[in-house]
Formats: structure tokens, C-alpha cells, sequence
């Protein structure tokens, strides 16, 4: 049976790697073959990718250059690493994808959203997701909480607040054009609490799993 693949978004601050990692540690405990990976990066190619992407040595970055670097990564991850492991009947959890180049480079920089989705369309090769999880987050607490973590900012993360403010409310009009798909939760909480929404909305992914596995 094919796997599933349950994908996080949210601006850079959001929490997605520990719902990620809470969310992963849950379904293990039921049992299940779960895959954790990220974008950009994934795979050897993807994590050098990554580092020209969020490295603030290359500010002169253009955002078309941008785009089609992540959607560059995006094909060698998807090809290498997504699509096999579905194939193999594992839950693949990723920190980020095509959406995330919607929202950054889209709403954040000013591309146009349908070139982005043809930049990507190869890069993806149709693959979308069984489920987007949208962790939706103030802006301004995001940027708080990066600069208070003690690590490196990282090239994006230098951006102006109003850019994470429209990448944030760009996530929120992508959810809009899908309902089926996205669930956004509220993730100005403690981490349980968003934690307990975020496996509300993966029950229906599960039940198919479920529902499949009775049926072979």
C-alpha cells in the first residue's frame, strides 16, 4: 500500500520541526514506518542547495534564482527520497514544501503564483500532498523567538518583518484555495496544545491507512 505524506508549513519560527518531531514520535509508537525529512534539503544534493539558499553571504541572490534553486532541490528530493519511501508504504513527514516557495517567493517576494506552480511542476512530478499542516503564527513572536534561540539567522530569516507578515498571510489564502487538504492550527499555544490539533487533523490520514490495511 502506499504510504502518505503529511507535510508542515509555517513561517520560520512556527514550531514545525517539534510538531514535526512530536507527531513522528506518535505514529511510531502506533507502530507505523515513518520517514522524517525537510526542504530544501533531504538528500546530498538538496543539503548543498540549502546551503547557498540560506547562507546571508549570498545576499545578492535575485528571487527568480531563488525559486528555481529551490524547486532545483525539490526534484533531486521528491525523485530520491519522497516517492520511493511512499512507494514503500512509509508516512512521510517533510518540513516544508511546494507551498512553502508559494508563500516565500510568492506572497514574500513578489513572484507571480502561477509561474511558481510551473516552475515547480516538473520539480514535483505532480506529487501533492495527502495533507498540509499550517502552523499559523505571528509574525512578529516568530522573528522573536529566532532571535532569542541563540543560533545563526539564517539569509530568509533576515528578512524585514513585513516579509514574514505576508509569507504568513499567504500560507492563510493557500489553505483557502484547498480546504480538503489544508488544515491550519493555531500554533500561538504550547507546543501539546497545538500538538493535540495537529493529530486531530492526521486521524483522517490514519484512518485511510487503516482502512486500507483491512482491506489487503
Amino acid at each position: 500500500m502506499r504510504g502518505k505524506f503529511i507535510v508542515f508549513e509555517g513561517i520560520d519560527g512556527s514550531g514545525k520541526t517539534t510538531q514535526l518531531k512530536l507527531l513522528g514520535d506518535r505514529l511510531k509508537e502506533r507502530g507505523l514506518p515513518v520517514l522524517h525529512t525537510r526542504e530544501p534539503g533531504g538528500t546530498r544534493v538538496g543539503e548543498t542547495i540549502r546551503e547557498i539558499l540560506l547562507n546571508p553571504d549570498y545576499s545578492e541572490l535575485v528571487p527568480r534564482a531563488e525559486a528555481f534553486l529551490y524547486a532545483a532541490a525539490r526534484a533531486q528530493h521528491v525523485a530520491q527520497v519522497i516517492m520511493p519511501s511512499l512507494a514503500a508504504g512509509t508516512i512521510v513527514l517533510c518540513d516544508r514544501f511546494l507551498d512553502s516557495s508559494l508563500a516565500y517567493q510568492g506572497f514574500g517576494r513578489g513572484i507571480d503564483i502561477s509561474l511558481l506552480e510551473k516552475i515547480n511542476e516538473p520539480a514535483t512530478y505532480g506529487l501533492v500532498p495527502d495533507l498540509t499542516v499550517i502552523l499559523d503564527f505571528c509574525a512578529e513572536d516568530g522573528m522573536d523567538r529566532i532571535s532569542s534561540s541563540g543560533r545563526g539567522i539564517d539569509r530568509i530569516e533576515r528578512e524585514a518583518r513585513d516579509f514574514h507578515a505576508k509569507v504568513a498571510a499567504g500560507y492563510l489564502a493557500l489553505a483557502g484555495r484547498d480546504p480538503a487538504r489544508y488544515r491550519v492550527v493555531d500554533a500561538n499555544r504550547q507546543a501539546r496544545q497545538v500538538h493535540l490539533d495537529v493529530m486531530k487533523a492526521v486521524e483522517v490520514v490514519l484512518n485511510e491507512i487503516a482502512s486500507g490495511n483491512s482491506r489487503t
